[in-house]
């Protein structure tokens, strides 16, 4: 994806030789969604500092089997990953590191047990919403490390988590920005009942739950609609 943007913007731009392109930062590689690119070496120091002072918000849409203990809540693990098959898993206080989030509940479906949850990161670690959400017993749709697959999921092409927003202070503007991306264009979300997830997601925009409101979340929504 880096090369294939750097070739867009030395073409578009008209800029001789190789284009500065930084990566501000990832998502796993089965994870759909929003990601951050600096076009300077200034603007990639500025964002990567927001990250590591947790200022840069991080929303997460999942679609996960089960319904959480509680509809709201905050999340605390420590996590370490074994290097045989590369997977995370909790561990003690000493042995891990600290993983938290943040998630509310949009919307369940009591005949397929499914919910729609918002998740806001306030850590960065690897797998830390699937790894964390498995734990209590509600593992993300078709996530084959960490849960075990029913044949529909198997189905599925990757798992349904999807980095829906994304906050950010501009690096050389110095203006607050949001950005939002509706999960509903995806497969791996098919299985949701597209009116009702909207209407949740237009209820979390009014409640303040997805910052710049409902507007950002009818925006995006029309551009999958479109």
């Amino acid at each position: 994806m880096l090369a294939l943007l750097k070739e867009y913007i030395r073409v578009n731009e008209g800029k001789k030789g190789e284009a500065f392109l930084g990566l501000v930062h990832r998502l796993d590689r089965p994870v759909s969604g929003l990601m951050v690119f600096a076009k300077t070496s200034k603007a990639a120091s500025r964002l990567s500092d927001q990250i590591r002072r947790r200022s840069l918000r991080r929303d997460y849409i999942a679609l996960c089997h089960g319904l959480p203990d509680k509809k709201s809540g905050v999340l605390i693990d420590y996590l370490t990953r074994k290097p045989l098959d590369g997977r995370v898993r909790s561990a003690c206080e000493h042995n891990g590191v600290k993983a938290e989030l943040s998630y509310k509940l949009l919307l369940h479906d009591y005949e397929l047990n499914r919910s729609l949850i918002l998740i806001r990161l306030d850590t960065g670690r690897r797998h830390q919403i699937r790894v964390q959400l498995a734990l209590r017993g509600c593992p993300i749709l078709g996530d084959y490390r960490y849960s075990d697959m029913t044949a529909a999921d198997k189905e599925l092409a990757s798992p349904a988590l999807h980095a829906a927003g994304l906050g950010l202070r501009h690096p050389t503007k110095n203006e607050e920005m949001y950005f939002f991306s509706s999960p509903l264009q995806y497969n791996s979300f098919a299985s949701v009942s597209a009116e009702k997830a909207e209407q949740a997601l237009l209820a979390a925009g009014k409640e303040g739950l997805i910052p710049a409101g409902e507007y950002i979340v009818q925006e995006a929504i029309k551009e999958i609609q479109s």
